[in-house]
């Protein structure tokens, strides 16, 4: 029975599903994590054979610790996985330092954390990605933004998402951002005029996908962080065979082996002159991880599916045991923040869509930063129907418009000497009242 550590099995929420899935093909599950004991579900709990609680994940001789007791106590570890952005790295030297072979380990790590390393992989594998310069000092900032013009964009080199992430339009703002210059390494790419679209894969260890699928982001992410405009993304029934084509591209040239995957790119919306024809598929970043939030319930309901077993059975068996007939459809993720005034209530949404809606909750506030702080989750045949349910969750309540006052015409009289002799008793009239 392989002995596999899953680190931080309880949050995000839906990351149970991997322990239950891996227990199901035989597996004997450790978890290790900062989520008291007591507060697991009884269904994670009756799929971890232990559990270690650490008071804090980012203290490395905590989990060196952790990971040590539970190789003494079960035996050699064969697999040590988060499947969790944050915790790639960690992941990594917790596998060599313990001779996990498979895994990433911290040799692999900067092509896969950087977005200025991505760059040479897309290249490799003959995708074009936007220019980009790492940010050092503003003349040099200049120099770059001469050569490809504004807007630029300036993220973390290594960072997750769409966090800290600013389009700068002008020069105004370029200095703005130099007078509050972060301390962490940021880079600056030209503005890429295009769609997010998304290659999403269970690879296996010998690099071949056994399942693929992808999700297309129609609105900034950035945006929908930054100035909290609405959210939707969905899954795709068929992934385009362009997309199919470069995801297979970056597998190779990342040499991705024994993972789920989200790899990212951008479609044009127009020509543009160094990247190419409009429909051109671009290079953004590539995830060594599962597409975040609710994305892998998201696939189950598009597919009718479990991607968490399909993952399961990839790292147990190398293929897929528990492969169902798959029904595709579109399933879309709609956020909408508490500040704006929608035109339709939470309780008409659930009334109008109920057929269609799979979950349809409020977000904790951890999750609600990138997420907005109500989530609904729908699944749907075709894509008229999605984006007509989209329009109506999303449709902003028209500013009430409130009726003119009516203006009274006033006339000018002439005053005569009884007129203010009749005035001067009103007023001391009034005094008295």
């Amino acid at each position: 029975m392989p002995n596999f550590i899953f680190i931080s099995p309880a949050f995000p929420g839906n990351y149970e599903n991997f322990c239950v899935a891996l227990r199901a093909n035989g597996v004997n599950v450790l978890g290790i994590g900062d989520t008291p004991y007591d507060c697991l579900s009884p269904r994670l709990k009756s799929a971890l054979t232990e559990y270690y609680r650490v008071e804090n994940m980012e203290n490395y001789d905590e989990m060196f610790r952790a990971v040590a007791f539970l190789s003494f106590h079960h035996g050699k570890i064969d697999y040590l996985e988060s499947n969790n952005e944050y915790w790639l790295t960690q992941d990594a030297r917790l596998r060599e330092d313990f001779h996990i072979t498979t895994g990433l380990q911290p040799k692999d790590m900067d092509l896969i954390k950087y977005k200025s390393k991505m760059k040479a992989g897309y290249e490799k594998a003959g995708i074009p990605c936007a220019r980009y310069h790492l940010i050092s000092d503003l003349t040099s900032a200049q120099n770059f933004i001469r050569e490809v013009g504004y807007p630029v964009i300036v993220k973390p080199d290594c960072g997750v998402g769409a966090n800290d992430t600013w389009k700068l339009t002008c020069e105004a703002e370029l200095l703005d951002f130099f007078r509050h210059l972060p301390s962490i390494p940021y880079i600056m790419e030209e503005y890429v005029p295009g769609e997010i679209c998304s290659y999403d894969a269970i690879v296996n260890s010998k690099g071949s996908p056994l399942f693929e699928t992808g999700n297309i982001t129609p609105i900034s992410i950035m945006d929908c962080v930054n100035d909290h405009n609405s959210i939707k993304f969905y899954i795709v029934d068929q992934l385009a065979e362009d997309l199919k084509t470069c995801g297979r591209a970056c597998l190779k040239a990342f040499k991705v082996h024994r993972r789920f995957v989200h790899l990212e790119f951008f479609r044009l919306l127009e020509d543009h002159p160094y990247l190419g024809k409009k429909g051109q598929v671009v290079g953004l970043e590539v995830n060594m991880r599962p597409s975040g939030g609710p994305t892998p319930d998201m696939i189950n309901f598009a597919y009718n599916i479990n991607c968490y077993q399909y993952y399961a059975d990839m790292m147990i068996y190398d293929k897929l045991r528990h492969k169902t007939k798959t029904s595709p459809a579109f399933c879309v993720y709609v956020g909408r923040w508490k500040e704006h005034p929608y035109a339709h209530t939470h309780q008409e949404i659930l009334e109008h869509w109920d057929k269609y809606l799979k979950v349809a909750e409020e977000l904790p506030e951890v999750l609600a930063h990138g997420m907005g702080n109500y989530m609904y989750l729908a699944r749907f045949e075709s894509k008229e129907q999605m984006d007509t349910f989209c329009q109506y969750a999303l449709e902003i309540k028209e500013p009430e418009v409130l009726p003119e006052t009516p203006v009274k015409k006033t006339t000018r009289v002439r005053k005569t000497a009884g007129a203010k002799r009749s005035s001067k008793i009103s007023q001391k009239g009034s005094e008295n009242s």
